[in-house]
């Protein structure tokens, strides 16, 4: 019995203390208002990692430019955010290096940017617009975009070990699905943003959806991939490239920041 009146004792003080952190002992006025300070802007691939390309140019350059430009952007019109960069020219970084550039320096988004391909197949050139995924798990008959963009990870010595997953076996994405994410609503919250600013614009917009992807699935905020377009579509391939498309683009996804902002800011 005084084993089991102990045993009571200590699950009592466990869940207090699980508890303890949703309560406030403080009155409102000393809880600190919320800043969006620092932003991640990672752009997709790069290196080794830049095999997909449409006619004119390769994913990994396009992502890098819109990424630089969307960065001083940002610096330029919200002076009291600093912008980060995974990369700044044309590196390998291995995914789960990026996501830790922002853990570690207190990030308060992450925004990786990417350009979406479709096989070489007739018909598949025309498909078109945009699409910004948030961490999650959806049937495997869906996982297309996340096993691309996974597939990058192959790249890096020891993945097994970085990531305890095997990017070409449809099972693992299981494991995405236990791995929580606090930060679930901003991120779709963000991600919904982003992608009615690029309907603004005439883009076609394909939504936002949850996939399986490593570069998302360990961020400590909300955290976005948004790919811009089709770089197999040769239209969205040129709009893409143009220093016109590209600042509509960078527009977009500016408005979009800066909307979520406002709305969480207090």
């Amino acid at each position: 019995m005084k084993i089991k009146n102990t045993q009571q004792k200590i699950l009592t003080i466990i869940f207090f203390c699980f508890l303890l952190p949703f309560f406030s002992f403080s009155t409102k006025q000393d809880i600190p208002d919320f800043r969006i300070k620092t932003i991640v802007i990672d752009a997709g691939h790069g290196g080794e990692d830049g095999a997909t390309r449409g006619a004119l140019a390769r994913e990994k350059d396009v992502a890098l430019q819109v990424a630089l430009k969307l960065g001083k952007k940002i610096e330029s019109e919200m002076k009291d955010v600093k912008v980060i960069y995974t990369r700044k020219t044309d590196v390998f970084v291995k995914l789960y290096e990026r996501i830790a550039i922002a853990n570690e320096n207190n990030a308060d988004l992450f925004i990786s940017i990417h350009c979406n391909s479709m096989p070489r197949r007739a018909g598949n050139e025309r498909v078109s617009g945009t699409e910004t995924f948030v961490s999650g798990f959806h049937r495997l008959g869906e996982q297309d975009v996340a096993m691309r963009e996974n597939a990058s990870m192959l790249l890096e010595e020891n993945y097994e070990e970085n990531y305890d997953f095997d990017p070409s076996d449809p099972e693992s994405y299981i494991i995405f699905s236990l791995m929580k994410n606090q930060y679930r609503d901003q991120s779709i919250r963000l991600a919904t943003l982003v992608q009615e600013q690029f309907a603004t614009s005439g883009r076609n917009n394909r939504g936002v959806k949850e996939q399986g992807l490593a570069v998302l699935a360990r961020a400590g905020m909300p955290a976005i991939l948004t790919e811009i377009g089709f770089i197999s579509n040769p239209a969205e391939e040129r709009y893409m490239t143009s220093a016109a498309g590209q600042a509509e683009i960078v527009e977009n996804l500016t408005n979009a920041i800066k909307a979520y902002k406002n709305q969480i800011e207090r």
